[in-house]
């Protein structure tokens, strides 16, 4: 079987262990961030497989078309909104999917809050330019955290504020509300107060079509000027232009991001990049060692199934009508 990986950005796919499970077959990767129609459809042609990481490729229609070999798209995590299910079904494209792991995400979430409080990057900087001492962070220690999504990554976050003496404010779907007060969380009674309460406030939804743009400039001004917003899930929760918006106002104070708006931002003068008071990282919330050896793990694991013809469980299980 012809096997292609695309978006390897950092070199690494070929030296995972669980590459092994792909050895036999012809394996194409690539690493850089394509985006272009015609070159996609070229470099997939031939493929019996693809092999997805995370979002970084939309798989539609019109790709779809020029792929007569494609049987199936095996994609690390969870399928999203990147794929076209119907088109894959109606061309007989297997889609299967694997499992995630909410600890690489949590503990990149956390760095992210410690960094921006303590405003270590300019420290940093500041010391590597020949300069002591230039600026001043600040503790967690009695602030409030507030997440919104309390899911697996959520609830990994609360135990780390309790770890570090801070109290936990949830807010989402009355289920989660319901959880966290279980949990001996806080849950707020309102959206608004929510994000006034909050000294951290930390993004933690899935992207659906509820949720795409759901925190408005209205909600973040409503955010304390010394607060901090963090956003490790997916830029769409934020209405466009709102994060600037709202930071230009005075309110929140700070915002640390690691999913951005257009990714791979290769711009050196993008706005986001060049705000005093944003810092980012390059979406490796779930870029990690073990966190793929999980991912891919599952996903070649899955492709290795497909084709023996063993049962397998599709997302789109009409493809196979």
């Amino acid at each position: 079987m012809h096997i292609v990986i695309p978006d390897d950005y950092q070199h690494v796919i070929r030296s995972l262990d669980c590459f092994s499970l792909l050895a036999g077959h012809q394996v194409s990767v690539y690493h850089d961030a394509a985006k272009s129609l015609n070159l996609l459809a070229q470099r997939f042609r031939d493929a019996d497989a693809l092999v997805l990481t995370r979002e970084r490729t939309s798989i539609g229609a019109q790709l779809l078309t020029q792929l007569p070999k494609l049987k199936l798209i095996s994609q690390t995590g969870k399928a999203g909104a990147h794929l076209d299910l119907d088109a894959c079904s109606a061309r007989g494209v297997a889609v299967m999917e694997g499992r995630g792991s909410p600890i690489a995400p949590a503990e990149l979430t956390w760095a992210l809050i410690l960094n921006a409080r303590r405003q270590l990057i300019p420290a940093i900087q500041s010391l590597y330019a020949g300069h002591w001492q230039t600026n001043l962070g600040e503790r967690l220690y009695g602030q409030t955290l507030g997440i919104w999504g309390y899911g697996r990554i959520g609830q990994r976050l609360a135990r780390y504020a309790h770890a570090f003496d801070m109290s936990v404010l949830v807010w989402g779907s009355e289920t989660a509300r319901d959880a966290a007060a279980r949990d001996g969380h806080r849950a707020a009674g309102s959206k608004q107060a929510f994000f006034s309460d909050v000294d951290v406030l930390s993004l933690n939804l899935r992207l659906t079509e509820s949720t795409r743009h759901v925190v408005t400039v209205d909600d973040l001004l409503q955010m304390k000027p010394s607060a901090l917003l963090v956003n490790t899930s997916r830029a769409e929760l934020l209405a466009p232009g709102a994060l600037l918006e709202a930071l230009s106002s005075g309110r929140p104070g700070y915002a640390a991001l690691d999913a951005l708006d257009d990714e791979p931002i290769m711009d050196q003068a993008h706005p986001l990049l060049n705000h005093p008071r944003i810092l980012c990282t390059p979406h490796l919330g779930y870029v990690e060692k073990h966190s793929y050896e999980l991912y891919f793990g599952d996903a070649f694991a899955n492709v290795q199934a497909f084709f023996r013809g063993d049962p397998c469980h599709l997302v789109n299980p009409a493809a196979a009508q």
